[in-house]
């Protein structure tokens, strides 16, 4: 049964994600409604403002923005201890602390696709409109063997009807086993 579950839990993760991409599908004539009615606005302020402006404002930007970019540096170097030793332990802990990252990432990415797996498996069963599929499958894995025994009792019903005993199975005929063919041997004889 475990089998089985593995290969449903890709499925219902698919299931759910095509589910979930139709939601949020739903969502975009809306977006678009949106765009539309802000887009005169914004081409008009697009067009009133002054290109020389822009220019000075991103030069002073990129400007300060170097100079803080160099204090950093400067303060990172500055900063910089020379203890080999103490750089290796703290290496080492950021390393320990990688790892911890990711696995902490690893469990919740199985999480959401467990998630989304069942979000799916309850999309198709919305899609097939099985309400009481588990209990179905309950149903048969309590009682496999019903069909085989009602089965075989109308069989002895119809010959004590007609009067015959009932027919035995024949037993089951194994296949052979294949013998490998013996191996020739040649003796070679020397001159």
């Amino acid at each position: 049964m475990a089998i089985i579950e593995e290969l449903r839990t890709p499925l219902y993760f698919a299931a759910g994600t095509a589910d979930l991409a139709v939601q949020q599908a739903r969502k975009v004539p809306g977006l678009i409604e949106q765009l539309a009615a802000e887009a005169p606005a914004r081409i008009e302020a697009v067009r009133r403002t002054d290109p020389k402006a822009v220019q000075e404002k991103v030069t002073a930007q990129a400007k300060e923005a170097q100079a803080v970019v160099q204090a950093k540096v400067a303060e990172v170097v500055g900063g910089l201890d020379t203890d080999l030793k103490k750089l290796g332990e703290t290496a080492q802990d950021l390393a320990l602390r990688g790892v911890g990252v990711a696995a902490e990432y690893a469990v919740k990415a199985r999480e959401k696709y467990e998630e989304v797996a069942a979000h799916g498996e309850e999309a198709v069963k919305a899609w097939r409109g099985e309400a009481a599929e588990e209990i179905t499958e309950i149903a048969v894995v309590v009682e496999p063997e019903a069909p085989k025994a009602e089965e075989k009792k109308a069989e002895e019903t119809k010959a004590a009807e007609v009067g015959e005993a009932p027919k035995a199975k024949a037993p089951a005929r194994k296949a052979a086993a294949r013998k490998a063919p013996a191996k020739k041997t040649v003796s070679v004889t020397e001159k």
